[in-house]
């Protein structure tokens, strides 16, 4: 879908980065992370900041660039990031069909904006459907080519560093 969209696979890239999470990142460290020459990434980074999509800040020598949460399709491109990558789909079912969850979050790569091909997840609640949850994860796979990585705690312990998807 955003392939139809977008010609570009580094600005997909890029979108995917800076709109799947509160993210930022500077041209050298991601031309190293998507393999990609740095001029490449600079002329996208240059196309999506004048577009107003991202905005960038000097740290030192450093330019380091964000997504505009300003710019009036900031929620429009999330979403569609969102959609592209399946976690919506993904979690609404998940929630819906394990039983009582409390809360879901989204940790590790994914929370830190990296695609790496793994969905870790930590869902709360007692009495989940785990014979459900086998089956969602396959099927996962199937439709969005990410491993999910799932685990089931029954109380919050309070500390979970990630991305609060549900929460009663």
């Amino acid at each position: 879908m955003l392939e139809s969209l977008v010609t570009s696979k580094t600005r997909i890239k890029l979108l995917l980065k800076f709109f799947s999470h509160a993210n930022s990142g500077y041209l050298r460290s991601l031309a190293k992370e998507f393999e990609e020459s740095t001029n490449s990434v600079r002329v996208e980074l240059n196309r999506l900041t004048d577009a107003g999509l991202l905005v960038s800040e000097e740290e030192g020598k450093t330019k380091v660039y964000r997504a505009n949460n300003q710019h009036p399709f900031y929620n429009e491109i999330r979403n569609m990031v969102s959609k592209f990558l399946g976690l919506d789909d993904l979690m609404e079912r998940i929630v819906k069909r394990m039983g009582d969850v409390e809360k879901a979050y989204i940790i590790g790569d994914y929370a830190l904006g990296i695609d790496s091909g793994t969905v870790s997840m930590i869902l709360i609640g007692k009495n989940l459907d785990k014979e459900y949850l086998e089956f969602i994860k396959d099927k996962t796979y199937e439709k969005v080519k990410r491993k999910v990585d799932v685990s089931i705690l029954e109380s919050d312990p309070g500390n979970i560093q990630g991305i609060l998807v549900f929460g009663k």
